[in-house]
């Protein structure tokens, strides 16, 4: 039976585009309808990018410590979160952190640091990680999320060979000024438009739950559109303790599919990533997210852990996707190299995905999983733990 969906995406696959009232129409589906509207999303998924899914690596720089008070944010002025505060990685440290990240399959790396802006001391030390990495793993892709540019930074990260620039508007402009004061929306966009016209790819995404409407949801997919965003990350609000979003939970887990399938009607043609939260608010619809997204992190986020890495990878192929840029037989491989060091963590007496030589850290993992919140990440990058890659 032909639906009102499929209808949207044969327009859309003729070279038509979908409307405000189709993206409403999209995110307002009875939850009976849900996976007519995935398989129609789906079609269009798989004209652009097949089986494929890109998996992308986040590296912390520096955590913690930032001036902007961004209302979300564990990371912000004034929040209370007991995330990991740190300052700078070493070249060093990064090399290690983001190596962790490409031998678990990722094939884009995204170099995070909090903050304000970048300085040109740390546009130094990013053009420095950058040359680096690109050394020393061929064909890696490098996304810098660095803050608000000033003129000619980009232009600097992009002759280092960074590949992205990532800053995420997270809201629509009529919300925005609810989530954060500190900066305003215009200064965001301002950042996009650097990055674009030094030729950096441009990543922008946004963050469902934080109090919008419908309306709002769609005013922001419209304006990433407007954007030509090449990627663009749908967050799900993580209500960290300590923060003026703590204890907020407006999200399901088919609310959550109805927002990635709404974006990929959008934006048919562009990566659509689906960011932090997803073990938290998709939980059992990680899978079927996929059928519209094509994107996901691997392992941890910046201050919250992901679900474990091999977990990531055997949703992937149990569902019949790739990873882009590896073939199957790669792939296969891949996997049987993480059940091997999970079989070795388990026989050194390490049950969890803490990684070798976790030490204290496996406790704190078991007294943090019994709470209703975000994990709070305590391995990989910062600290002495090996990174859940």
């Amino acid at each position: 039976m032909t639906t009102s969906f499929d209808q949207l995406a044969d327009r859309i696959l003729s070279g038509g585009a979908a409307t405000v009232d189709d993206a409403l129409a999209a995110l307002r589906t009875p939850d009976e309808q849900l996976m007519s509207a995935v398989a129609a999303a789906g079609r269009l998924r798989r004209e652009h990018f097949g089986n494929t899914v890109k998996v992308n690596y986040l590296v912390n720089l520096k955590s913690g410590l930032c001036p902007e008070n961004c209302n979300y944010c564990s990371q912000a002025l004034g929040s209370q979160a007991p995330v990991l505060k740190y300052s700078w990685l070493t070249k060093d440290e990064t090399l290690e952190q983001a190596g962790a990240g490409l031998r678990g399959g990722a094939t884009r790396v995204c170099m995070v640091s909090s903050g304000r802006g970048p300085s040109e001391r740390d546009i130094d030390k990013v053009v420095e990680m950058t040359s680096a990495l690109k050394d020393e793993h061929e064909g890696v892709e490098v996304c810098a999320c660095l803050g608000l540019l000033k003129d000619g930074q980009a232009e600097r990260l992009k002759a280092a060979g960074v590949d992205a620039y990532n800053h995420n508007i997270n809201t629509a402009e009529s919300n925005h000024d609810n989530i954060v004061q500190t900066h305003s929306y215009d200064d965001r966009i301002d950042t996009i438009g650097k990055a674009k016209e030094a030729g950096l790819s441009p990543c922008s995404g946004l963050i469902a739950g934080l109090g919008e409407s419908d309306e709002q949801l769609v005013e922001a997919l419209f304006a990433l559109k407007e954007l030509d965003a090449d990627s663009i990350p749908v967050n799900f609000l993580m209500p960290f303790d300590g923060t003026p979003y703590e204890n907020t939970w407006e999200l399901s887990p088919t609310r959550c599919v109805k927002i990635l399938t709404m974006a990929r009607f959008v934006c048919p043609d562009k990566e659509i990533r689906i960011a932090a939260g997803r073990e938290m608010h998709l939980r059992s619809l990680q899978a079927t997210a996929l059928q519209v997204a094509n994107s996901i992190f691997l392992g941890d986020y910046l201050t919250s852990e992901g679900q474990d890495a091999l977990a990531d990878l055997e949703m992937l192929r149990d569902n019949g996707f790739v990873i882009l840029g590896m073939d199957a037989s790669a792939f296969d491989e891949l996997i049987e190299e993480h059940r091997a060091r999970a079989a070795g963590r388990v026989a050194s007496g390490c049950g969890s995905s803490c990684g070798d030589g976790c030490g204290d850290a496996c406790g704190d993992h078991r007294e943090q999983d019994e709470q209703d919140g975000p994990v709070i990440r305590r391995r990989g990058a910062g600290t002495d733990v090996a990174a859940n890659a």
